[in-house]
């Protein structure tokens, strides 16, 4: 894979890169060994960007990451994690200079580091996005040498929007794929205009758009597919994008036909992603080597065509939008 910026940071990635959440925790069960492989297999394939999260499996797949990586020689990948979500309860004014030191402390010993790549705020109260002092906080810890950038993940394109005007901001993390399309709309030319980093995170929709899902699929009970589907445990648009599960199916189905000769409609989906150039890098997850190679080969696709992104268009629009564009 041919490398690209990463906003302003003067670091490159991969346009597509590896979704850490799944071998973290959440997602079913995934032994260690089967989690080191998967992420070996990524790296294998020339993914050289990893996001993760604190709170993923409660550390579990920052460890996993820093034992991987202790394994490979070479030069070491891009590593984003996340910080805030282990606030209890988890409101702004929890997001205190000190809270997030010690957010970030736990997170340089998990992955066995002396400074993290990324460090972003994790879906925090949307109040947060406008804090001067959170972002303070962060410029603080910045010049002490922990991080050497931050960003934010966000569930809302308004929340995306707020964080950009924060200076010290180089990445946005949201939810983009064939089912959310909203945020190309407007936050995309406001985010390339200033040079933010933009890394689409769900972008299988949960794994809807891999189009091997039916109306009789069961997930275990430890995964979030099975119980935040209306969000009982955090927010519902990050499981299958917040789209009803027999809507996502039928949506499924009609695009079924735009999927090219030869190819998976998981890579299809990631490919349509990549067709818009404000997004830097897209991180599906995968709880095995074989989910990693393919999703690795869908930066080899080529182009899709005007009529099939047209079509893609007119299917959201028409089955998706209105369950999906008003709240998030």
């Amino acid at each position: 894979m041919q490398s690209i910026p990463f906003g302003r940071t003067g670091r490159m990635t991969t346009p597509i890169g590896f979704g850490a959440w799944a071998i973290g925790g959440t997602w079913g069960e995934v032994s260690v060994e089967d989690a080191k492989a998967t992420l070996h297999a990524a790296l294998d394939e020339g993914m050289t960007f990893i996001d993760t999260a604190d709170v993923y499996g409660d550390g579990r797949s920052e460890r996993i990451i820093r034992e991987v990586l202790a394994e490979r020689p070479g030069e070491r990948p891009f590593v984003a994690t996340k910080a805030g979500r282990r606030l209890s309860p988890h409101v702004a004014e929890g997001y205190t200079a000190a809270n997030l030191e010690s957010f970030i402390d736990r997170s340089l010993l998990n992955l066995g580091v002396e400074r993290l790549d990324l460090v972003q705020l994790h879906c925090p109260p949307t109040p947060v996005y406008s804090d001067p002092e959170v972002f303070a906080a962060l410029d603080a810890i910045k010049a002490k040498g922990k991080i050497a950038d931050y960003g934010v993940s966000v569930e809302t394109v308004e929340e995306a929007r707020t964080a950009i005007r924060q200076p010290g901001v180089v990445s946005v993390q949201i939810i983009y794929n064939l089912f959310r399309m909203k945020p190309a709309e407007l936050f995309f030319p406001e985010a390339k205009a200033k040079n933010v980093a933009i890394i689409a995170r769900v972008p299988l929709a949960s794994g809807l758009l891999t189009g091997k899902m039916t109306k009789d699929s069961q997930f275990a009970p430890d995964d979030h597919r099975s119980f935040n589907r209306n969000g009982e445990a955090f927010d519902k648009g990050e499981t299958f994008s917040g789209v009803p599960f027999e809507v996502a199916l039928e949506a499924v189905e009609e695009l079924r036909p735009l999927v090219p000769a030869g190819a998976t409609m998981a890579a299809f989906a990631l490919r349509w992603i990549l067709m818009e150039d404000a997004v830097t890098v897209v991180i599906p997850g995968a709880k095995s080597p074989a989910q990693a190679r393919a999703n690795a080969a869908a930066a080899a696709m080529p182009p899709l065509s005007p009529a099939v992104m047209e079509k893609a268009r007119e299917i959201y629009t028409r089955l998706i939008a209105p369950h999906v564009a008003h709240l998030w």
